[in-house]
């Protein structure tokens, strides 16, 4: 791959870079920052990538998770949302505000696989890929993370979150 296929790479694809480290972030500017870096080390080895989304999801990973090491819960959250494609009725916005509140107060890995495997809808082998971990741990997360978000949501229906998140019921 030539570096005019990564310019092309990034210009379709920065938008859904950006959707998924906000998620994993929970703030714009740090999802920003977030993807920024991650190309930035893609690009060096892009003629050897054969997977470049693959590839630059598991930098974003890799990162999103040094920087928590490095600087903990110092993290500001806005409340603000990303730019989104379309209009949203007034109710879906609060629930999905809820929800990303709701997915900053759990642990990095287990938001980060709820981020790969329900908004990226990413099959559970390639979260593990991405986070250098098992098929069972990718598993054990996910069903832990959604347990946890019912209760801290503490909604009735556990079928709007799984809406949301786009899980299969």
């Amino acid at each position: 791959m030539d570096d005019a296929e990564f310019r092309e790479f990034v210009e379709v694809r920065y938008a859904d870079l950006l959707r998924t480290a906000y998620l994993l972030t929970g703030s714009r500017d740090a999802a920003q920052d977030l993807v920024h870096e991650a190309l930035l080390k893609v690009m060096r080895h892009w003629r050897r990538v054969d997977e470049p989304l693959a590839y630059v999801r598991r930098a974003m990973v890799n990162e999103r998770t040094s920087r928590w090491r490095r600087i903990g819960l110092r993290e500001l959250v806005t409340s603000t949302v990303p730019d989104r494609a379309g209009p949203d009725s007034i109710e879906v916005v609060v629930i999905r505000d809820e929800l990303l509140a709701a997915l900053d107060r759990l642990p990095v890995r287990m938001r980060t696989v709820l981020v790969l495997r329900y908004w990226e809808d990413l099959p559970e082998a390639e979260v593990a890929e991405a986070m250098g971990c098992s098929v069972g741990t990718v598993k054990s997360q996910a069903a832990r993370g959604l347990a946890r978000l019912r209760e801290v949501l503490a909604m009735p229906e556990p079928r709007l979150v799984n809406g949301l998140l786009g899980e299969r019921a």
